[in-house]
């Protein structure tokens, strides 16, 4: 093999694969990084056989060949490179990758190629197309709630569901739901639904970031995972095995309190109370309570305390429909819902201060966000 490669173009192709590198495995080859030309591309993967990632980067290609190279001196090396042109050259008799720049000459020790992990080769001529940016949408505003609980595997995924022309992502951790449709460009031929680790949907939507071409989606028969395309590159996921909660009748139904705040607003004071809440017991009070003038808007006192800190408590006005009440949330919960909150208002509707909330943007229900109260003391 002998190449030669721009140091920025490398440098991006080794950032996109790094999540999939595996640092610590009782196989060496996993925390080797794959160098193979590729029909004139210079081809870059990286695996911990539960995900795995390949990319493409241009390339001149002066002679073809493969290795695999620790992923982290390689990329610490190609780091500290001049922004110039990179000559990579393998010497196939020791498996020693040489790398030359400028007035720097390195030599890394490899391992052969043959021993790296077969990436599947999928067919994407059936693939499901799915816009990008609703996709990397629908992620940061669904991953976010996953189980980071390796007790509860199925937990730890994302639920995704086609059936005709929708697309419905969800997650929960026994505390929280977050839950969120959008439209496929074009119907699915059957409905189906897989469930994906959410660390998996959280590095391709960084992975299509600047992408504007829709992302591929694709179910290799057989081998329970899932492989994604998008610009250059390739993200392979191992399904999770299981049945993810029946998230509708998580959902609660005949609420009773509905009240439109600023989200703006309400996330400050959230941050704010955040600051002493998480020295006790993370719990954030939300006073909801509405004007005696019928042409004056309502109000909702936003406060927290610890013996240790001190309290905190800010009151936003906010519109009332319906009864009077006090519910106290998790207000790290609270926070990050309203961080993935795309419109000036957000909505809570409560029934009960002992009966989950539900936050939706203003009235679009494309977007349900379920949080668990916690007990007033």
């Amino acid at each position: 093999m002998k190449v030669e490669v721009l140091q920025e173009v490398l440098n991006r192709g080794l950032s996109i694969i790094h999540p999939a590198i595996q640092s610590r495995s009782t196989l060496p080859v996993l925390a080797n990084v794959l160098i193979a030309t590729d029909e004139g591309r210079l081809r870059l993967s990286a695996t911990d056989l539960e995900l795995g990632i390949t990319c493409w980067i241009g390339a001149k290609i002066e002679e073809e060949g493969s290795t695999t190279v620790p992923f982290k001196t390689f990329s610490e090396l190609v780091g500290t490179l001049p922004d110039a042109k990179v000559s990579l050259s393998l010497n196939p008799d020791n498996e020693v990758l040489n790398i030359r720049s400028g007035t720097s000459k390195n030599d890394i020790k490899g391992i052969d190629a043959d021993e790296f992990p077969i990436m599947p080769v999928p067919n994407f001529e059936d693939a499901i197309m799915i816009n990008v940016a609703d996709f990397r949408e629908m992620v940061q505003q669904v991953a976010f709630a996953a189980s980071m609980d390796e007790a509860r595997p199925v937990l730890m995924g994302v639920l995704i569901k086609f059936e005709d022309t929708s697309l419905t992502m969800a997650a929960a951790d026994g505390f929280r739901l977050s839950v969120r449709s959008a439209a496929l460009s074009e119907p699915v031929k059957n409905p189906f639904k897989v469930i994906v680790p959410s660390k998996a949907l959280q590095n391709l939507s960084r992975i299509a970031a600047n992408a504007e071409e829709p992302i591929q989606m694709v179910l290799p028969k057989g081998r329970g995972q899932v492989v994604f395309r998008v610009k250059d590159a390739e993200l392979t996921s191992q399904l999770i095995d299981g049945s993810f909660p029946d998230y509708q009748q998580i959902i609660p139904q005949n609420l009773r309190t509905k009240t439109i705040v600023s989200t703006e607003s309400l996330l400050k004071a959230c941050k704010q109370a955040e600051i002493f809440a998480r020295e006790g017991t993370n719990v954030v009070k939300l006073d909801i309570q509405g004007s005696d003038d019928p042409n004056a808007p309502g109000t909702m006192i936003i406060s927290a305390q610890s013996e240790e800190t001190g309290k905190n408590e800010t009151m936003v006005s906010c519109v009332i429909d319906g009864d009077p009440i006090l519910i106290a949330f998790n207000v790290k919960y609270l926070r990050e819902v309203l961080e993935v909150v795309r419109t000036g208002n957000v909505v809570i509707q409560t029934s009960a201060p002992n009966a989950p909330g539900l936050i939706t943007p203003n009235d679009n229900l494309d977007f349900q966000h379920v949080i668990m109260p916690m007990h007033l003391g």
